[in-house]
């Protein structure tokens, strides 16, 4: 079971507020604002800012 579609679409990043989007793998939520993947575990977004994994572009 994946992450459900219409809590995709009112999701958005704890830290800045702005929009997220699903990673290529569907693994994790992206900001590319705050440049944080968070982390997607059981099918639930980990949405904690010490959570969450910094990526480069």
């Amino acid at each position: 079971m994946a992450v459900n579609e219409e809590l995709l679409e009112i999701l958005v990043c704890p830290k800045c507020k702005g929009a997220i989007y699903l990673n290529q793998a569907k693994d994790g939520l992206v900001c590319e604002k705050c440049r944080l993947i968070y982390e997607i575990r059981d099918d639930i977004p980990v949405m904690l800012i010490d959570e969450a994994k910094p990526f480069a572009r």
